[in-house]
């Protein structure tokens, strides 16, 4: 009989960190999705890790995986508590870096990411984030949807419940050239993007439960009484696809930018560095083994030619800044 108790316990607080969860993941998109609201990537941030953190405590729960921090003394386990007296559970990291977790590594890096940018944001207000993260918020939403139904069922998807967010305007190419660059980002920020991104292989990169990048294109329908609708999916190897790939990649951006040993060299000139060399650039790639697989500095391509990340360009700028003097940068 106790044990019936327990078991009922279990499921009826399961369930009741799961429909929080959904509660959190649903006004996260609603409040992005407000057009009279402004402070949106910081809000979806924090109640996308709550939603995240919560389903994942619902599913340590619902498994009898323990999910609160604990000391083994001896034993038994003597539980961490607040100064209030509640047990301290896993916050979303925590749940991530678990064995038991469910979540795939492409997924976790998405999530991973967002506690990142989290971490950068939760002391100080910034602003022009929303369009410049809004790839990493989508993978999020759908990443979340399709684990709230993988781990608990389809009934409890919130994909009923969302549609696609309407807008007055057409998207224009001078809208997207208007976009927020990287480059016009808190400095902050685009270093933690950096170096978080350069770490990626080019698989986790390109991976759409990483970032999930959508191409428009105006398009009505053929037949009169054929549905018309917003976005399309196409088989990625269809003739279609390769002839949008071929003449949209001037909008169509999913590849982290490679530069080449001259450019570099040419940009920290332009810097005010006037006397770094091929030759100071090669020397400090050697020093620091830059090459060296895994640290996410650069690539090979076509098997060839070594390109560098805008990770390295910011390690040989920190470089050149702190050699100032011997690069003839001027006081």
């Amino acid at each position: 009989m106790a044990k019936s108790r327990r078991v009922r316990r279990i499921y009826s607080v399961s369930g009741e960190l799961l429909t929080k969860s959904r509660e959190a993941a649903l006004a996260a998109v609603q409040i992005f999705n407000n057009p009279l609201i402004t402070f949106k990537s910081e809000i979806f941030i924090v109640l996308m890790n709550i939603a995240w953190t919560y389903l994942l405590h619902a599913y340590y729960r619902k498994h009898h995986i323990e999910y609160r921090y604990y000391q083994q003394r001896a034993k038994r386990r003597v539980f961490d508590k607040t100064k209030s007296g509640a047990h301290k559970h896993w916050e979303l990291e925590r749940c991530l870096n678990d064995q038991q977790s469910p979540i795939d590594k492409d997924t976790a890096n998405n999530l991973r990411f967002l506690i990142g940018i989290r971490h950068e944001i939760e002391h100080q207000m910034t602003s022009r984030l929303d369009s410049s993260l809004s790839a990493k918020f989508q993978a999020c939403c759908l990443n979340y949807n399709e684990y709230v139904k993988k781990l608990f069922g389809e009934k409890f998807g919130i994909d009923k419940h969302l549609a696609f967010s309407l807008q007055f305007s057409s998207i224009s190419r001078e809208q997207v050239a208007a976009l927020p660059s990287p480059s016009k980002m808190p400095s902050h920020i685009k270093a933690f993007i950096d170096g978080f991104e350069g770490k990626l292989a080019d698989e986790e990169f390109n991976s759409p439960r990483f970032a999930y990048r959508v191409l428009f294109i105006a398009k009505t329908a053929n037949r009169k009484g054929q549905a018309d609708q917003v976005i399309e999916f196409v088989k990625s190897d269809s003739s279609l696809a390769e002839k949008i790939n071929a003449e949209y990649t001037v909008i169509k951006e999913t590849e982290k930018p490679k530069y080449l040993p001259s450019q570099i060299v040419e940009l920290m000139r332009k810097e005010g560095f006037p006397k770094f060399s091929m030759h100071y650039h090669t020397q400090l790639w050697k020093q620091l083994d830059a090459k060296k697989p895994g640290k996410g500095y650069g690539t090979k391509v076509a098997g060839k030619y070594w390109h560098w990340y805008e990770r390295w360009v910011a390690e040989v700028r920190k470089h050149c800044q702190l050699n100032a003097d011997k690069y003839g940068a001027k006081a």
